[in-house]
């Protein structure tokens, strides 16, 4: 069974998949792990879970990320979010071959393939061929069914009832 690196991914329209995976972050951590954190989409640089991150001893943290991504895809800001997506598929390459790493974190990937910044066979084929006892968390909503297949752990958020959709405003330690 430890042939193969162990693939989780957290996903859903719930809240709670980075926090869920900077969760291992913290774990991974005080185990003494090496751990690269590539972040995708997101461009908040006031997060209170990535600034207290950073802080831990072993993690290094790269953002890929310039924020919404435009619907249409003849828009011309969309080929400067792929390219900066590309950007960050290529260091979590690198992290994974680098055998440097415990645990590779792609935040937001799952987002990025299904807004069309990302092919997902690109990350199949690197998942395919991280090494045996690496660790690999995938989070973002709309995970293919395909990675889902390939991960040996799944996870699914599921928003009920969020404060945001009534009204409520996005707050510190809760929504950052």
């Amino acid at each position: 069974m430890n042939d193969k690196p162990r693939i989780l991914i957290f996903t859903g329209d719930g809240k709670g998949k980075t926090t869920a995976a900077m969760g291992m972050v913290l774990r991974a951590s005080s185990h003494g792990m090496r751990i690269k954190v590539v972040q995708f989409l997101k461009s908040d640089t006031g997060s209170g879970e990535i600034t207290a991150l950073q802080k831990l001893p072993g993690v290094e943290f790269v953002r890929r990320g310039l924020g919404f991504v435009p619907r249409r895809r003849d828009d011309p800001q969309f080929a400067e979010h792929r390219r900066v997506a590309e950007e960050g598929l290529v260091l979590a390459r690198e992290a994974i071959r680098s055998e440097k790493f415990d645990l590779v974190i792609m935040d937001e990937i799952c987002g990025a393939i299904a807004a069309g910044l990302l092919e997902e066979q690109e990350v199949v084929d690197l998942l395919s061929q991280a090494p045996a006892g690496l660790r690999l968390v995938l989070t973002g909503r709309h995970a293919t069914n395909t990675l889902i297949e390939l991960a040996d752990t799944v996870t699914e958020m599921r928003c009920i009832k969020h404060g945001l959709q009534q009204g409520r405003a996005a707050q510190k330690g809760v929504e950052f």
